[in-house]
């Protein structure tokens, strides 16, 4: 294909939002070059993206496809946001239901590739057949693909490590020095997901070891700048193609928000680099202890806060959480709770904010060193905590102490990390670090390098799947 030409992909993300937004992010910055891109989810979740920019959304089209009715799924549950943790199985039993209508949209239209995420692992085959070469676009650093090794053995459960315990090291296929691994209690708490169940749910081991070997290449969003020897290796291990689409920064589209006035008034009276903000995702809720020991630690911190505190997973969620009683009267004035979603991006962008307590979720720790505020990692779900060791290892923030055998940590350690982190001299390192690599993570023209890259290894081999 001549590099003149433009390309039609279809991208296909997992029903979470912490995968729908980064494939939208690339989605646009393809579209911005003259592609086209038809854009599959399901119509609420359509519904709640950020509008398109006017001058891209004539190419960026976005396929609603209704999600099937699934027992044990809640009405109106499309996105993970939507449900309690142990009902996201169900949500992918329903997912698993869009293969046929997702394989009529490609027969139907003229696609010459098709970005795919970790769950579909139906779509490689059904893309072969069709000739429509595939690509599994991974929303996480390849630290994480990395870690859990080659798809034949995510496939076989041929795994050598057989016990929880096997996971909190490094793996054996690993040439180089890291502390990439998992807590005893990040294992303990992702163990069913590894396993197939009762239901017709496949593990996620099987769904990405299968979607990786049924692809013609694995981009992901990642940058070599930020980590060039684990992306060596996964081309190694998986042998395939493997190409980095850039850490695709954040770009405020200065739309209007409905709590940024309210937000910003506060922030303009806070002193340069005092506050510490306080967020974890779409998809992460602690629960009642935890969300305790999280306030009296910012409490007993002295430090201004802001925090976007989710109470409540989804309508059906039994278990909604509270703060603790006299909280919001004793912090009133040096802290603002929004049990809502807020403008993240404008705010990690303000003056004022110094820090980022957080799950330590990979879209966040982009946002937050492209704006140069210092990290204090809180992991809980799925890659959270390997992505935690990463940047803790890089010396961008600081893991706030934990028991490692069950997850629990106290308003102390809270309060110290904080501390240590955004006004110490100890913290300095972390601080400085965070900025000289602001740098890099902001670079609009390394991230247009990277796409430009990918746009033309799409271009070239288009025909790979024929």
């Amino acid at each position: 294909m001549a590099s003149g030409e433009k390309l039609h992909i279809v991208m296909f993300p997992w029903l979470a939002f912490g995968h729908l937004l980064p494939y939208l992010k690339l989605a646009k910055l393809i579209a911005e070059k003259g592609h086209k891109i038809s854009f599959i989810s399901t119509p609420r979740n359509i519904h709640r993206l950020p509008k398109l920019p006017h001058d891209i959304a004539p190419l960026i089209n976005l396929v609603k496809i209704p999600l099937p009715c699934t027992p044990n799924l809640p009405e109106n549950a499309e996105a993970t946001c939507d449900v309690p943790f142990n009902k996201v199985k169900h949500l992918k039993i329903a997912y698993d239901q869009l293969q046929d209508p997702v394989t009529c949209f490609l027969e139907s239209n003229s696609v010459d590739w098709i970005l795919c995420d970790f769950a579909s692992y139906w779509l490689g085959p059904v893309a072969s057949r069709l000739g429509v070469p595939c690509a599994f676009y991974s929303i996480f650093p390849a630290s994480i693909l990395g870690f859990f090794g080659p798809p034949s053995q995510m496939i076989t459960g041929d795994d050598y490590r057989v016990i929880p315990e096997d996971f909190t090291v490094k793996p054996k296929w690993v040439p180089f020095q890291t502390s990439v691994a998992m807590s005893l209690y990040q294992i303990l708490v992702l163990e069913p997901n590894f396993e197939a169940d009762e239901t017709e749910n496949v593990s996620d081991l099987f769904r990405i070891g299968n979607t990786i070997q049924n692809c013609d290449i694995v981009v992901i969003r990642s940058s070599t700048e930020f980590e060039p020897e684990w992306l060596k290796l996964v081309e190694e291990i998986y042998k395939k193609p493997v190409i980095p689409a850039g850490l695709l920064p954040a770009i405020d589209d200065d739309h209007e928000d409905e709590y940024w006035d309210e937000i910003k008034d506060w922030l303009n009276k806070q002193a340069r680099g005092s506050v510490i903000y306080v967020a974890f995702g779409a998809e992460t809720k602690l629960n009642q202890v935890q969300v305790t020991e999280l306030a009296l630690g910012l409490e007993l911190s002295g430090l201004p806060f802001l925090w976007a505190l989710r109470k409540q997973r989804g309508l059906t969620d039994p278990e909604r959480i509270e703060l603790p009683e006299g909280f919001e009267e004793r912090t009133r004035g040096r802290g603002m709770v929004y049990p809502t979603w807020v403008p993240q991006v404008k705010i990690l962008s303000h003056d004022s904010v110094g820090g980022l307590l957080f799950h330590s979720g990979w879209s966040s720790v982009v946002e937050a060193v492209q704006f140069g505020k210092a990290l204090v990692l809180l992991p809980f779900l799925g890659d959270q905590g390997l992505i935690a060791k990463q940047v803790e290892e890089k010396k961008l923030g600081l893991l706030i102490p934990r028991n490692e055998t069950d997850g629990r940590f106290t308003r102390d350690s809270v309060a110290e990390t904080i501390k240590l982190v955004l006004v110490d001299a100890e913290g300095k390192i972390y601080r400085d670090k965070v900025k000289e690599m602001k740098g890099i993570i902001g670079d609009m023209d390394r991230q247009n390098y990277y796409v430009e890259n990918l746009i033309g290894y799409l271009q070239n081999h288009k025909s790979m799947g024929k």
